[in-house]
C-alpha cells in the first residue's frame, strides 16, 4: 500500500513538472528591450533588442522574469512587462515566397530574405497569413520561426 502511494506521488510530481515546463512563444512589446543574464535588474544586460514584435521562445519562469531564447539561440531573462502575446515570426530560410492564397499555385507577391520580421494574422495546417510592410499574403510555416498558435 505504501509502495503504491509513493509511486503515485512520484508520477504526479513528474506529470506536474511536465505540464508546467512547456515552452511557448511570445514577442517583444517595445522597440527597446533588455535581455539580462539573470532574473532581476541586479544582473547585467547581455543584449539590447531594438525590434518591436521580435519573437522569443519562453523556456522558464522566475517571479516576474521569463527565460527566453531568440532565433539566433541567444538566451537570457526578460521582465514580463516587456513581452506581448502578439503573433509574429522571422523568416529562417532565404528567399521565402509570399503567395496571394495558401497554395503554391496562387500568384506570388514578394520574395522575403532571411531574417525578415512578419506579423501573423492567422494560420492553418501548413500556411500562415502574414503582413510585411505593404504586402499581405500567405507563406509556408516551415520557412518561419515564431508564434503560430
Amino acid at each position: 500500500m505504501i509502495k503504491t502511494l509513493i509511486i503515485s506521488f512520484i508520477l504526479v510530481l513528474f506529470a506536474f513538472n511536465f505540464l508546467f515546463s512547456e515552452e511557448y512563444f511570445s514577442t517583444l512589446r517595445y522597440n527597446n528591450v533588455n535581455l539580462r543574464q539573470g532574473p532581476s535588474k541586479d544582473y547585467p544586460v547581455k543584449i539590447f533588442y531594438k525590434k518591436k514584435y521580435l519573437p522569443v521562445l519562453i523556456q522558464d519562469t522566475s517571479d516576474n522574469y521569463r527565460k527566453v531564447k531568440d532565433h539566433e539561440n541567444n538566451t537570457g531573462w526578460i521582465h514580463v512587462s516587456q513581452l506581448s502575446k502578439k503573433k509574429a515570426a522571422i523568416t529562417i530560410d532565404d528567399k521565402v515566397i509570399v503567395f496571394k492564397n495558401a497554395t503554391i499555385f496562387s500568384r506570388p507577391l514578394v520574395v522575403l530574405e532571411k531574417g525578415r520580421l512578419c506579423l501573423i494574422s492567422k494560420c492553418n495546417v501548413g500556411w500562415c497569413k502574414i503582413k510585411v510592410g505593404q504586402y499581405s499574403g500567405w507563406v509556408k510555416k516551415k520557412g518561419l520561426w515564431g508564434n503560430f498558435s
